[in-house]
């Protein structure tokens, strides 16, 4: 039984991805070779590995306990690359960040940027995913690191705060509700909704809280960022909720009421978690210093 790094770390982004095509975009190979090598993998143990359905795979027990023992490996590599990394410059790094979508169009791009300027030998694999989703992950040691709201249940993970956030409603200043100095949810959800696209965190957000309230949400129209959500609702095409950061730098034109949204649900102190911060690779302990340095920072009050 020979499985290369190259052969774990393809079939730990098949499983996290639930598809042979997008673990091999993942892994920067081409879909024949991933094919290819998933099926040696199987052949050597002569056991399948992975269930083939029409709209992705997802690992049998034996492709479960590969996936336990691939995550243990490559975590050990990553704490003697970056051990390593003391004495040797150059050797390359490698974490991975999951975080909401607060975090990752608010907070985490200027906070990046200069770590990766200060860290040429790291690299960093971020994507956006809900919250739970991102507790699930980290705790599953999917990811290094995760980047939450602290109102979803963490479970056993460790935790440090990294920024504070809240969620505010954006309304064009003729809508009916412009003059009021806050408003809930609950008074929201007849109205049309401009929202973000589809795998968006904070939308899965907003959305699962309209259906504990038993509706769904009515959308105009989705956009792939908080901006542009803020320019469609100053132009009156209907309502939105956006971190409170997005949309004071949309307040420019003039054309936006940005109100306190009163749900208990709407401030938000947004965590690091990992399963134990000792035990994460010297990169990641980097990484995560770096994001510890200016939280929490305040809440501000909603204009």
């Amino acid at each position: 039984m020979r499985f290369d790094l190259t052969d774990l770390r393809l079939f730990l982004h098949i499983v996290e991805t639930g598809s042979i095509t997008a673990g091999a975009e993942r892994s920067a190979m081409a879909l024949a070779s991933a094919s290819a090598r998933v099926r040696g993998m199987e052949d050597a143990l002569g056991i399948p590995l992975l269930e083939r359905f029409r709209r992705g795979v997802r690992p049998t027990p034996a492709g479960r306990a590969v996936v336990h023992h691939a995550r243990l490996v490559l975590h050990q590599l990553e704490r003697m690359r970056g051990e390593l990394a003391e004495y040797a410059k150059g050797l390359k790094g490698h974490v991975r960040l999951l975080s909401n979508t607060a975090a990752i169009n608010e907070f985490l791009p200027e906070a990046l940027a200069g770590f990766l300027a200060d860290n040429p030998s790291i690299d960093i694999d971020l994507e956006e995913r809900p919250s739970h989703a991102i507790v699930e992950a980290v705790a599953a040691g999917l990811a290094d690191l995760g980047v939450v709201a602290d109102m979803v249940d963490l479970g056993g993970l460790e935790t440090r705060p990294f920024r504070s956030d809240r969620l505010v409603v954006v309304l064009p200043l003729s809508h009916r509700l412009a003059g009021r100095d806050g408003v809930a949810f609950a008074e929201l959800l007849d109205e049309p909704f401009v929202g973000l696209s589809a795998g968006s965190a904070l939308q899965d957000y907003l959305n699962s809280h309209a259906t504990r309230a038993g509706r769904s949400l009515s959308y105009r129209v989705r956009v792939r960022g908080p901006v542009a959500l803020c320019r469609l609702v100053e132009r009156g095409v209907g309502v939105g909720i956006v971190p409170e950061t997005a949309a004071l730098r949309a307040l420019d034109s003039g054309g936006l009421r940005v109100m306190t949204l009163t749900d208990p649900w709407a401030p938000r102190q947004l965590m690091l978690c990992a399963r134990n911060f000792s035990d994460l690779s010297a990169h990641a302990r980097r990484l995560v210093d770096s994001l510890s340095e200016n939280a929490p920072a305040a809440i501000g009050k909603a204009v």
